[in-house]
């Protein structure tokens, strides 16, 4: 018994290092951050672009393009995380509806990814019929 004390204390220990997760990580999963949606990006709009035109409301922890699997080019949004409210509030109200290489650009907070079990129900053929009495 005491030994199986002492696994379940040691791998609670190694979950809770935070060595095992990058630093942005550790301070979104801490909810520090504000992440901005940045939408109608130029296909021309680089992460380094990006972080560069933002930073200069706050601190920025993370500048994130999408990009296509297939063309591997930009899907024309992104996020911006940055490390307080107050500089992702200045950041939306500053940005948004500014021009960026190109294109008018729209930013707002970034909602929570939904899961697929969560979205909408798929069909999975007709209902059950049920027994009348």
């Amino acid at each position: 018994m005491a030994g199986l004390g002492r696994i379940g204390r040691r791998n609670t220990t190694l979950l809770s290092s935070s060595f095992l997760l990058p630093p942005a990580l550790l301070i979104f999963r801490r909810g520090i951050t504000s992440k901005l949606f940045v939408g109608g990006l130029s296909f021309y709009t680089t992460e380094k672009g990006l972080l560069e035109h933002f930073s200069q409301y706050g601190q920025v922890v993370e500048a994130k393009i999408i990009m296509d699997r297939v063309s591997d080019r930009s899907k024309g949004f992104g996020f911006v995380s940055f490390d307080s409210e107050e500089a992702a509030q200045k950041a939306r109200t500053e940005m948004d509806g500014k021009e960026l290489n190109g294109r008018t650009i729209f930013v707002d907070f970034a909602k929570p990814k939904v899961g697929f079990n969560e979205g909408m129900p798929i069909a999975r053929g007709p209902p059950e019929p049920t027994a009348i009495k």
